[in-house]
């Protein structure tokens, strides 16, 4: 007897996958771990965080957002001004050897999209910058609204390479703290929403994250910030989510070569890491001094244990987080990287260590 398909909504499809496949799923990291990526979604029991962290193997968090409250929504995030000393009083005083903090300094306070008010900026977000770091911030972190949304009072984009800003990077190297930058987002989203765009459902899910059409292409945003790098020699810069660009692993990899104060994270971009194994793997061991360790989601056991799976084990065309429920049904499976263990240990906490100094001694 013949069944014709019936029709379903694109965004219900959520096959089944037929692979017979073992499942290797680390129940601890094969080392200590430290989460560098990550944020403070919601004022969580720091007690309860360690529950989770010690059960699976993570030695410190970083709060990469220690001045702001930070809330995550599905159809993006906001966040809100507070004193850094909120995240040092209640987590890093109580437990310094498992949560440090970054700081947005003034790039915490732009809640009207204008950022550069003045010709002061600069010199306020240093001083705040200065004052942070002896409250106890390890380093800067600045979001993607640079280049992207942040204005200035005329009205006009920010670029990321804006020499304006050039005091707050100078004054980062010479207090010797890293600054993380986010610059750009995954290809696809700045491409047009349609069939043809592999985050369709994503976008859909999450219409803000579209950057179709923007003041600046993803190319020009990243050349801005190359250029942001290549002025600071003397000021490390971590490039998280693969640099913003996994899905051009040489294009990477010609920016770390070229950069030696470039170093980048892993954090929420095992998809794209996972789907190229092969190219992946081999860019890990390569440039293994270079990567630290992130999630960039909540503490949660199954999400940490889906990372360790991707870098220790050999699994093949399996599903990796989705916290926040936007990706979608109809994505792509990843597949493990069966890293050795000297390269784990590089990319678990010893490039941590060097590359924040601040957590040198607490691990």
């Amino acid at each position: 007897m013949e069944t014709s398909p019936g029709k379903i909504q694109i965004k219900a499809f959520n096959p089944k996958v037929m692979l017979v496949r073992e499942e290797h799923i680390p129940s601890r990291a094969r080392f200590p771990v430290i989460d560098a990526h990550n944020h403070l979604l919601e004022d969580r029991d720091p007690e309860e965080m360690i529950s989770v962290m010690d059960e699976v193997g993570v030695r410190i968090f970083v709060n990469l957002t220690g001045n702001t409250h930070f809330i995550f929504e599905e159809s993006g995030y906001t966040y809100t001004y507070r004193d850094i000393s909120f995240f040092i009083d209640r987590y890093v005083s109580k437990y310094p050897e498992r949560f440090a903090c970054f700081t947005m300094s003034d790039f915490a306070m732009c809640q009207d999209g204008v950022l550069i008010k003045d010709s002061n900026f600069a010199e306020k977000a240093v001083k705040h910058l200065e004052e942070d770091v002896k409250k106890g911030a390890c380093g800067l972190k600045v979001t993607k609204e640079l280049g992207l949304r942040y204005k200035d009072y005329k009205g006009d984009i920010i670029p990321v390479d804006d020499p304006r800003l050039d005091p707050i990077w100078a004054k980062a190297g010479e207090l010797g703290i890293p600054v993380l930058i986010h610059t750009s987002d995954p290809a696809a989203f700045f491409l047009p929403v349609d069939e043809n765009n592999e985050h369709y459902l994503t976008l859909l899910k999450a219409p803000s994250w579209s950057f179709y059409g923007s003041r600046y292409s993803k190319q020009e945003l990243l050349e801005q910030r190359d250029r942001l790098v290549s002025r600071h020699p003397e000021t490390t810069f971590i490039c998280p989510h693969v640099a913003n660009y996994p899905e051009n692993l040489k294009y990477v990899s010609s920016f770390l070569d070229q950069y030696p104060n470039a170093f980048i994270d892993i954090s929420a971009r095992i998809d794209e890491l996972g789907r190229q194994p092969y190219s992946a793997r081999n860019f890990l061991i390569k440039y293994a001094d270079r990567v630290l360790f992130g999630i960039d989601m909540p503490v949660r056991q199954d999400i940490y244990r889906s990372y360790f799976r991707f870098l220790e084990t050999w699994d093949e065309y399996f599903d990796y987080p989705d916290y926040f429920g936007v990706f979608g049904n109809s994505r792509w499976g990843i597949y493990g990287m069966g890293l050795p263990d000297d390269v784990l240990k590089k990319i678990y906490y010893e490039n941590a260590k060097r590359v924040i100094r601040a957590l040198a001694l607490r691990l």
